[in-house]
């Protein structure tokens, strides 16, 4: 276990940008955690129980995990992973552990091999490696643990050391578990994000039923173009009187649209009676980033946008098990068109932040940075989901950084399911950003006082002014 928690895990071999690095690291290795992007469940924390079992805990939900099994011939149903037709599937955590220990040489080389074993080693004090012949012992010493109190979540919430942490709730949520987070006194902050897909989206399951049902719950008309728009703002504000500073937004590609008033009445008109036409549906999808766009401007929560990703790939594994199973698949994404309709009303307001994320690495040089570096309104989301590693975040920094600065980034999120890997992922982030200002300090090109006050900005700060936390 020892090689992948090594002091100077992915820092240089050598030399002064390895001395460089281990200074910058010890500067913010212990600064607070800022984890404002994540899918963490709110009830973690509202009812603080025990985590049932160490596979529940780390296998069952997360993809990043049965996505690489399932390519080997695991099964899903193997692993615990639930069907919408409520057909069997594994539910003993020790078979569902030890399948994973027998597999755990495919994560070699990955980043979810370091994330699990800085969890294995830091969390749980495991030090020697996962395999079939550890599984029992391992899984027996972490189940043992989890009874503990110390290992409830609020109490690994504040282990953590987590500042705040923002879930992703979709727009018809009660936020009752961020109710009962309130009313339960803990002073830890969990705020909810507005994530609007399935009122946003025709595309997506039970669309029509889901525009009544926000009618229902906001008071409004969404019958009516002027009604749906005043009921995405009654639940914007209903997520900001629960600490929410940001919305989310998944849509499959950039495309933003600029309609008129009557133009938007019209297509949302079609929309509501269910118009099968693929272009208006897009349109529509484009036109609401730019609505979205001018509330953000109106009411100050943070935009993301992450497009890009083929969701529910194969038809049959979401039939079978429904979204995020690992079948989210990336495309080549348009950001420069496809933004400019949204940025000709919102790019130039210096009040208004809108945070962009990409599938496609190919854009960061051509066009992501390139934006990011004039318009006021643009930031740049960190190296995400397949590219949250390493390599990724190297290029992420290489390819942006000499057009867009540091400064026009947001820091780090953990994009998480799984709440034990949040520390380990903000180390891999915090020891790679290190290790690139290093570079830049032993190139001559940084100060190293610069370097210092960079390393901060990367791991803490530029995270808690670009969401306003």
């Amino acid at each position: 276990m020892a090689g992948l928690t090594d002091p100077d895990l992915l820092f240089a071999g050598e030399g002064r940008p390895l001395s460089l690095a281990r200074d910058l690291y010890a500067g913010v290795k212990d600064l607070p955690i800022v984890s404002p992007h994540g899918h963490t469940d709110p009830r973690w924390y509202a009812l603080n129980e025990p985590f049932p079992d160490p596979a529940q805990l780390l296998v069952v939900p997360d993809h990043y995990i049965f996505r690489m099994l399932f390519s080997q011939g695991v099964r899903l149903e193997d692993l615990g992973v639930s069907s919408l037709d409520g057909s069997p599937v594994e539910t003993d955590g020790r078979a569902i552990w030890r399948r994973f220990a027998e597999h755990y040489y495919l994560f070699r080389g990955t980043p979810t091999r370091l994330w699990l074993d800085h969890v294995l080693a830091h969390l749980f004090g495991i030090e020697e490696p996962l395999n079939a012949a550890t599984a029992d012992r391992q899984y027996d010493m972490i189940a043992t643990l989890l009874q503990w109190e110390n290992f409830r979540p609020r109490a690994l919430f504040e282990r953590f050391n987590i500042e705040v942490i923002a879930t992703t709730d979709g727009a018809l949520d009660d936020l009752g578990w961020h109710q009962a987070i309130r009313d339960s006194g803990w002073e830890g902050r969990v705020i909810p994000t507005y994530r609007p897909d399935a009122v946003i989206d025709p595309d997506f399951e039970g669309f029509s039923a889901n525009l009544d049902r926000l009618g229902e719950i906001s008071g409004c008309d969404t019958g009516n173009w002027a009604g749906y728009l005043d009921a995405h703002r009654q639940r914007r504000a209903f997520f900001k009187g629960f600490g929410a500073t940001a919305s989310d937004h998944g849509h499959p590609t950039a495309e933003t649209a600029h309609l008129s008033d009557a133009a938007a009445q019209e297509l949302f008109n079609r929309i509501r009676r269910g118009s099968d036409d693929e272009r208006e549906r897009k349109l529509f999808r484009a036109q609401m980033l730019t609505e979205m766009a001018k509330m953000s401007r109106d009411d100050g929560l943070v935009m993301q946008i992450h497009p890009g990703s083929w969701r529910n790939h194969s038809p049959s594994m979401f039939q079978k098990f429904g979204r995020d199973k690992g079948f989210d698949i990336p495309t080549r994404t348009d950001y420069v068109t496809a933004l400019k309709p949204l940025l000709d009303c919102v790019g130039l307001e210096r009040d208004v932040t809108i945070i962009l994320f990409t599938l496609d690495e190919t854009s960061y040089a051509r066009e992501l940075a390139p934006l990011a570096g004039v318009y006021p309104a643009l930031k740049l989301g960190p190296a995400w989901w397949f590219h949250d590693s390493p390599e990724g975040m190297r290029r992420f920094r290489e390819m942006t950084t000499e057009t867009a600065g540091f400064y026009n980034t947001v820091g780090f999120n953990d994009d998480t399911r799984a709440f034990p890997s949040i520390p380990a992922r903000h180390d891999v982030a915090r020891r790679v950003d290190c290790a690139y200002l290093a570079r830049l300090a032993a190139e001559h090109r940084l100060r190293e006082d610069e370097a210092h006050e960079l390393a901060k900005e990367l791991a803490y700060t530029l995270a808690k002014k670009a969401y306003r936390l």
